[in-house]
């Protein structure tokens, strides 16, 4: 098969090394030259074909023009059957391919016919095929011999194609592989599921200087007149390997770096909260001790100090733990109005210091339950707020909620806090929800703050398929807004929290707990918070020491730190569980927030988890939880069902007094009172549940008034007084329990006073 390169410059007496007829034209298609064998055939003589147009001395002009065309467009024609007028042989077929007139400096046509046997003819066609593919192609027969290969694989290799073909294909693979390449070749060619895995194989070829590099191939089968016939189309894919192993390299780092900063952040919440988990402790008891009005002024801040401090500790943990993708977000039942009441009643002694006003804007087509994450919707509320409420002197601060979309299942609500703040510049807008960053470069000395609260906001809204915006003017106040999809459910009753603490009607005497702690000082607080509560306790200082006492001796609950020596908490209760098989309820004790958690803690068999400093009212609930059956069980809906006391709780004499016994007015006043009491009442309950004693003292303030005016006992009011004070913690449940009581009695003895008012 005679082979014609592109770069070759022809000239007459170039055309005529060929016996078959050769044909040279311009753009035109005009002849520039004719060899002697296409002037024979035609029967005309050189100079009255030169500047003629070429497809005049071919039976099918159309196609010539056709073909002519595609020259000038992709360069090239293959083994056309063109006929010359005058001329009957059918095996003649014509190429045709660009070349560069050096002495015109035009691009011209060459048109060559060739003669060739009719079996030859696929293979002519096959071969100007393989020429025009870009990849590296291979074609090798059933015995496993390279037959034919394109330009691309001499320039890949680095070989002619002439060292190439009658080789086998070990030629241009290396030796590394176990299977011989024939051998591959045969079994490709008898089991077609080989076939099927044949595209895409990663492999190495050889270069002629014998270097490896990797390559893809992809295998096919052709079926020929010799047989079947393997093409291996191959591509260099080291450029593609040098970048994976760059992303994977750069992965590895950056997984390294996350591993070393929560290791990092692990080790820092372990080892400042230890010592914070005594100073806190401390200055809880020494505040329950007599102390001069001085004493207790400096302890207080010391407390304030400490709590402020384990607030950044907890912003920047809750951070780490939303980078690391391990903040769970709850779909538990829960009541948005009260939810969000219980939130900015927090608010409401700090408003009233700074004399601004707080007006809350609620869509009441909202359904009163929803299903989400309450306490994750409280922190966001909180975060927001709370910079409300820093960074507005004067004005008012406005908290929306208003429902944007709606259906069966779903509804998407947009929650907004607008201040008449200091506000915020408008190139720093865009910064606001990076970590660490804060409006104004003074912030944090004037202010306080970490930077870190809006970025929680962020993280937290659109880790729950949700968005958050602003929109701010400096010195105007700022609008901060986002929005959150919920699931909606039909209940209307709903327990307070989805982990109930119940109040317990017997005094609680009696309780032994095994302290298992390492830390001396820690040792120590906690035996002052078990003297406080009234229980034994024994102290074990790791974790083979509290088997050995659990062997000898009987406790009511472990207490169980879980980094300790010798033996750790979870070797610890892995052996109670599992070698003593005891059932001992056991509370885990930890600073470190980030890597352990209470499913964790659940899993290894511990009943309950509290982090440190430890707070002790939650400890003393949790332990109570644990070692005593509820008998009551607190939800929203009891007032419905409460079922009066036979003796009258309230007196009317003090209504009839101030309102001159007019009916309208009491009338009045009394439906203030029944519709108050109720959402009082529930704010008292939820905020002692959920350790939120700020709340509670707010709520139960708002409470004590209305005894006076309905009648009730002025016993109740000394009670009321005395609930939320720190020293008095451990009898406010059965105080918060018996003023429940006597509100739910009042409420349905003024039902009935309403009732005779109206008639």
């Amino acid at each position: 098969m005679n082979t014609i390169k592109k770069d070759l410059i022809y000239t007459t007496s170039l055309t005529e090394i060929h016996s078959e007829p050769v044909i040279v034209i311009d753009s035109d298609y005009k002849v520039t030259d004719i060899n002697s064998k296409f002037l024979n055939i035609i029967k005309k003589k050189r100079e009255d074909i030169i500047g003629t147009y070429c497809y005049n001395y071919f039976k099918d002009s159309e196609r010539v023009k056709k073909n002519c065309a595609k020259l000038f467009e992709i360069g090239f024609f293959h083994d056309e059957e063109l006929e010359l007028v005058g001329h009957n042989e059918k095996d003649l077929l014509y190429n045709g391919f660009v070349y560069k007139n050096e002495k015109t400096k035009n691009s011209e046509l060459v048109i060559i016919g060739r003669k060739i046997a009719l079996e030859k003819k696929y293979d002519t066609k096959f071969q100007s095929f393989l020429e025009s593919l870009p990849d590296a192609i291979i074609i090798v027969n059933h015995d496993g011999n390279i037959q034919s290969v394109n330009t691309q694989v001499e320039k890949l290799f680095g070989y002619n194609r002439n060292e190439i073909i009658g080789n086998p294909i070990a030629l241009l693979m290396p030796s590394r592989f176990k299977e011989s390449h024939h051998n591959h070749i045969q079994n490709y060619f008898a089991n077609p599921k080989v076939r099927k895995m044949g595209e895409g194989m990663q492999l190495f070829a050889k270069h002629k200087d014998q270097t490896e590099f990797p390559v893809e191939i992809s295998l096919s089968t052709i079926d020929s007149e010799e047989g079947l016939i393997v093409c291996a189309s191959i591509r260099d894919v080291s450029q593609q390997k040098k970048i994976e192993k760059e992303l994977k390299e750069a992965i590895t780092k950056a997984e390294n770096a996350v591993k070393s900063k929560q290791q990092f952040l692990t080790n820092m919440s372990h080892e400042i909260r230890t010592p914070m988990n005594s100073i806190i402790g401390f200055t809880k008891v020494i505040l329950r001790t007599e102390l001069t009005p001085k004493q207790k002024e400096y302890i207080s801040a010391i407390k304030m100090s400490g709590d402020t401090l384990i607030v950044l500790i907890n912003d920047i943990l809750d951070l780490a733990k939303v980078d690391a993708g391990k903040m769970v977000f709850k779909k538990a039942p829960f009541k948005l109005a009260l939810s969000i009441s219980t939130i900015l009643h927090l608010f409401e002694t700090k408003i009233q210091e700074k004399n601004i006003e707080l007006v809350v804007k609620y869509d009441q087509n909202i359904p009163e339950v929803l299903i989400g994450d309450a306490i994750r919707l409280h922190q966001i509320i909180l975060n927001l707020v709370s910079n409300a409420v820093k960074f507005t002197f004067k004005g008012k601060i406005t908290f929306g909620v208003r429902k944007l979309t709606e259906d069966d299942e779903n509804i998407s609500l947009e929650f907004s806090v607008c201040d008449t703040g200091i506000g915020i510049e408008a190139d720093k807008i865009d910064q606001i929800f990076e970590n660490f960053q804060q409006a104004h470069s003074q912030t944090s000395r004037i202010f306080g703050g970490t930077g870190l609260g809006l970025a929680i906001v962020k993280q937290l809204v659109e880790g729950q398929g949700g968005s958050v915006h602003v929109e701010s003017e400096l010195g105007k106040g700022s609008t901060f807004s986002f929005v959150l999809p919920f699931k909606k459910t039909y209940r209307t009753s709903i327990v307070v929290d989805d982990d109930i603490i119940e109040f317990i009607d017997n005094p609680t005497k009696n309780i032994k707990v095994l302290i298992v702690e390492d830390v001396e000082l820690n040792q120590l607080l906690m035996k002052t918070i078990l003297d406080d509560f009234g229980f034994e306790y024994d102290i074990a200082e790791n974790g083979k020491i509290a088997i050995e006492n659990l062997k000898k001796d009987n406790y009511d609950v472990v207490l169980m730190d879980l980094q300790m020596p010798v033996m750790n908490g979870f070797d610890a209760t892995n052996f109670i569980r599992n070698t003593l098989k005891s059932s001992v309820p056991i509370i885990a004790l930890s600073a470190d927030v980030t890597s352990i958690n209470v499913e964790k803690c659940l899993a290894a068999g511990m009943n309950d988890y509290i982090s440190k400093p430890i707070d002790d009212n939650a400890l003393y609930r949790k332990i109570l939880t644990l070692i005593k059956k509820p008998k009551q069980r607190i939800e929203i809906e009891s007032i419905e069902n409460y079922e009066p006391k036979t003796q009258k709780c309230t007196d009317m004499g003090y209504l009839n007094k101030i309102t001159k016994s007019n009916p309208k007015l009491m009338t009045e006043m009394i439906n203030v009172y029944l519709d108050q009491t109720p959402i009082l009442i529930n704010f008292i309950k939820k905020s002692w549940l959920e350790n939120d004693f700020d709340t509670l003292k707010s709520a139960v303030h708002k409470l004590i008034p209305s005894f006076t005016i309905v009648g009730i006992d002025k016993k109740y009011e000394e009670i009321a007084r005395k609930i939320g004070d720190e020293s008095t913690m451990a009898e406010c449940k059965n105080w918060i329990l018996e003023l429940e009581n006597i509100c739910l009695q009042a409420i349905e003895e003024l039902k009935m006073e309403l009732n005779n008012l109206n008639n």
